[in-house]
């Protein structure tokens, strides 16, 4: 009986785990907004602006974004509100400083600052939340250049200087499945 009971504790243990792991994996993705440099007033000199930033990245249900600031705040607001910087009638409000924002449907999502002259300045952001039903295309492979380098780099899966959304999720997505199969492993046989 008590190798029995230890089996069972053993495959509990394990389910449990692995359940844990599949969870962590399925949440979502975090994007950092503006990165670095976080969500400011754009001087100018910034590479790109928030919306070219959303641009590259490719974001789903579940996915959310985290905001860093100070002196600020952010607004979700409508799509008519967010072309003309219209802070009086926000759907949301946010001015701890260090916002997450959770996506719980597809579609547009508005972003604005709330401080006088920010968003008239470019401190806004449109995000485009991917319907469940949506898959990427594969892209086709870049046709040969004549001097035998097309600028593409094999070990990126993609344009120079560029690492999608998509690739870091599957990265994550795999190390979590491999640690949670060798806790399995490690679980039922020792």
């Amino acid at each position: 009986m008590g190798s029995a009971s230890k089996a069972f504790n053993n495959m509990l243990f394990a389910a449990v785990l692995t359940a844990s792991m599949v969870a962590v994996v399925v949440s979502g993705f975090q994007f950092e907004v503006g990165e670095n440099m976080g969500w400011r007033k754009p001087t100018g000199k910034e590479p790109e602006t928030y919306n070219e930033w959303a641009a590259r990245n490719r974001f789903h249900i579940g996915d959310s974004v985290h905001f860093k600031y100070r002196k600020d705040s952010v607004l979700v607001v409508s799509s008519a509100d967010y072309l003309t910087c219209n802070k009086s009638n926000p759907i949301s409000k946010f001015d701890d400083g260090n916002t997450v924002f959770q996506f719980d449907h597809s579609g547009f999502f508005y972003f604005i600052s709330g401080q006088p002259g920010n968003c008239e300045s470019g401190e806004r952001l449109i995000i485009r939340v991917m319907h469940p039903s949506e898959v990427e295309a594969p892209e086709l492979a870049p046709s040969p250049s004549a001097g035998g380098n097309s600028g593409w780099n094999s070990d990126n899966w993609g344009p120079p200087g560029v690492i999608s959304s998509s690739i870091k999720l599957s990265v994550v997505s795999y190390f979590m499945t491999v640690v949670a199969a060798l806790c399995v492993m490690v679980c039922l046989f020792v």
